[in-house]
């Protein structure tokens, strides 16, 4: 049976649309139109949301874990993540990979292509190395073997799926490995100069992600002259897009505003970059190695505790995506439309998508979140179907 969803605020084409309704047959949207309008229709289920808003599914670009769970894990707990995704907001993403010695690559990518969508669906992989500068948390100890045949098999290990890779501009014959890769390719951890940085995006280099973070500024040549270096360039290229991790203490919410200032909306995302313990109560957890990470505040930044190979650096964060959304309008960043394109739109134009996900218009997938005056996800649909929120299975974790 179609499905009608009456009397929303509906987001549609950077706007909201007041007591608007959206029209579902199977998996896609088929009408946008004034709830009125739609009231009429027979042989359909009505979905009356008293006046909350109706808003793209979230996209996130960037995610380790949530809950007990952490991608690096295999299968299940990407299966698992997946799941419980919707409650938050997202309904694509993509798992994010760190890197794994060479010795147990193989055999855990043939796993983990088997992964399923259980709830949000899985966009491809990130592989957030190892063809980096900087380790970050990372251990530096995986980052070997970094060749052009290595970024090859990587990528067909994890055929059907899309790949998508972390480079450091300085990196070393990046300009070869590159051309094993596929856009949009993610620059991170870096401390690139100019010349490098520039390089690296004639070579189709096109995001960058967690932005700010692990982004060091070249050494200084003299003494008081600020260094320009990755950060300047991608700011200063409006074809490039960008992603932060907006909790607050990752990067100053003036430098979002910042990348808004220089850039076309469309260009600049929201990642959450969340670890094991995220979208759960303040405290430690643990389950990827020996590593350990301490969360103070619901939504605040993991950082690793006196176990961890960094103490107190930043390990990722406890963002869920409907946090990030929230933040952008609290920390005066922008208005809750920019915030819900940052969150769906903008994402899904970095995976070259949009059209299929990312808007609430007709022809687009039916993934649809019903968000609350407060900005508190009610419920969410993925493909047209509706996802059951599992609150209290998922706080008993």
């Amino acid at each position: 049976m179609d499905k009608v969803i009456l009397n929303a605020n509906v987001f549609k084409r950077g706007k909201f649309y007041a007591d608007h309704g959206v029209v579902i047959k199977n998996d896609k949207i088929i009408a946008v139109a004034p709830s009125k309008e739609l009231k009429t229709l027979k042989q359909v289920s009505i979905i009356d949301v008293q006046g909350d808003y109706l808003v793209p599914g979230f996209i996130d670009l960037h995610t380790h874990g949530l809950g007990t769970f952490r991608m690096d894990n295999g299968k299940d707990s990407i299966e698992q993540i997946s799941s419980y995704l919707p409650q938050f907001g997202t309904t694509g993403f993509l798992p994010t990979i760190v890197p794994h010695l060479p010795s147990e690559e193989e055999r855990f990518f043939q796993e983990i292509v088997e992964s399923r969508s259980i709830g949000a669906n899985i966009l491809g992989f990130f592989l957030e190395g190892p063809f980096i500068s900087k380790t970050g948390a990372i251990n530096p100890k995986t980052l070997v073997n970094q060749t052009r045949s290595r970024a090859r098999a990587m990528r067909e290990l994890l055929k059907p799926y899309r790949v998508v890779f972390a480079i450091s501009p300085e990196f070393p014959g990046i300009d070869e490995i590159m051309q094993e890769m596929e856009k949009p390719i993610f620059i991170t951890h870096t401390q690139a100069n100019v010349k490098e940085s520039l390089a690296a995006i004639a070579n189709g280099a096109c995001h960058a992600t967690h932005f700010y973070d692990v982004f060091f500024s070249p050494k200084e040549t003299d003494p008081g002259v600020r260094p320009c270096g990755a950060v300047e360039v991608i700011l200063a290229d409006p074809s490039v897009s960008v992603d932060f991790i907006v909790d607050g203490e990752h990067v100053d919410p003036i430098a979002v505003k910042l990348a808004l200032a220089c850039k076309p909306l469309g260009k600049v995302c929201l990642i959450t970059d969340a670890n094991i313990g995220a979208g759960l109560p303040p405290g430690i957890y643990s389950g990827f190695g020996n590593e350990e990470v301490e969360f103070t505040y619901r939504g605040g930044p993991a950082r690793g505790t006196m176990s961890s190979m960094y103490p107190g650096s930043l390990h990722g964060s406890g963002l869920t995506m409907d946090q990030a959304v929230r933040n952008v309008v609290a920390f005066g960043i922008g208005s809750l439309e920019t915030a819900i394109s940052m969150a769906s739109t903008n994402p899904a134009n970095v995976l070259g998508i949009y059209g299929k996900k990312g808007d609430i218009d007709i022809g687009f997938d039916a993934d649809i979140v019903r968000l609350t005056p407060d900005l508190s996800v009610k419920s969410a649909w993925i493909s047209g179907d509706e996802y059951h929120l599992k609150h209290a299975e998922f706080q008993a974790l």
